[in-house]
């Protein structure tokens, strides 16, 4: 069993800049797949980024793509995703989430990742 538990989040403005962590405890030894995703009010949970915990593969989602930064620390099983310039559109519940499969090809589908944290709230004021 593997439990997350996220940090960070709030409220920005837009143009500023947030940072969100999340800690894996429990069984994490192993190349797994981690993800953030979120989910807007009325919307679906959507793709932002994903890394293996060794940080070697690391992928974005097009609408974040050079100003989200996701990393990892491999030896304390957490990952981070540095925000920045950040937009009103950005406003969402951010969720990281693992797949201890290390399914790295199916990176972007919500499905496979079996642990999911408690979920942040970020929100950018216009």
């Amino acid at each position: 069993q593997v439990q997350l538990l996220e940090s960070g989040g709030g409220l920005v403005q837009a143009g500023g800049s947030l940072n969100l962590s999340c800690a894996a405890s429990g069984r994490t030894n192993g190349n797994y797949v981690m993800g953030w995703f979120r989910q807007a009010p009325g919307k679906e949970r959507e793709f932002v980024a994903a890394i293996t915990l060794s940080g070697v593969n690391f992928y974005y989602a097009n609408a974040v793509k050079g100003r989200f930064t996701i990393s990892a620390d491999n030896a304390k099983s957490t990952m981070y995703l540095g925000m920045s310039s950040l937009k009103a559109e950005d406003t969402a519940v951010y969720y990281c989430a693992l797949d201890s499969r290390g399914r790295w090809s199916s990176r972007f589908n919500s499905r496979i990742y079996g642990y999911w944290g408690q979920g942040t709230q970020v929100t950018v004021s216009s």
